[in-house]
């Protein structure tokens, strides 16, 4: 499957919350993300990533592996998913690193996560900020086959229009590049 997603920079987040309330019940979590790459960083060039998350919610805590394969659509950045829950994030951390893979960087994000229906999709809104970084971020996806990428990608930027977010509010930057960045004392993400 690949996600079709989008992410824009959230201008005013009390509204996008109050509008977003409106579509759902949102969930808060707090991820906790590890980014894996070879030590050439042969993925990162690829455009692909290998992730390992841990999420803690209200009522648990989960961890999962996630890979992305490279880009299908440039303009967006959606890419193949493949994940996975896992019983014991210390193991695949070692078995990650057993096989080669060092953490290229870890994060956190803190998250409110609203899982909703629109235009005849299951979607998936997450109002994200990242501790390091300036701003707050609305990812928007839902998940299809790479034939539907388009018409998908087309539908999530109607409901950002319908939450407000213009076109000029998107952005492809990754966390990944904007916590690295903000590490070596570069610009924060906005």
């Amino acid at each position: 499957m690949i996600e079709a997603e989008l992410k824009a920079c959230v201008h005013a987040p009390e509204e996008m919350l109050r509008r977003l309330d409106e579509r759902g019940v949102g969930r808060a979590e707090v991820y906790q993300d590890t980014y894996y790459d070879t030590a050439e960083g042969a993925l990162e060039v690829r455009g692909e990533e290998l992730r390992v998350r841990t999420v803690h919610g209200v009522d648990e805590t989960r961890t999962v592996l996630t890979y992305k394969g490279a880009p299908v659509d440039e303009e967006s950045g959606s890419k193949p998913e493949h994940e996975t829950r896992v019983e014991d994030a210390q193991a695949v951390h070692a078995m990650l690193r057993g096989l080669g893979y060092v953490p290229a960087v870890a994060f956190e994000k803190r998250c409110r996560n609203y899982a909703f229906e629109a235009r005849g999709r299951q979607m998936l809104a997450t109002l994200v900020r990242v501790p390091e970084l300036d701003g707050t971020f609305l990812e928007l996806e839902t998940l299809v086959e790479e034939k539907d990428v388009a018409c998908a990608l087309d539908d999530v930027r109607e409901v950002f229009v319908e939450l407000g977010i213009g076109a000029d509010d998107l952005t492809r930057e990754q966390y990944t590049a904007a916590v690295k960045a903000h590490r070596r004392g570069g610009a924060a993400s906005r």
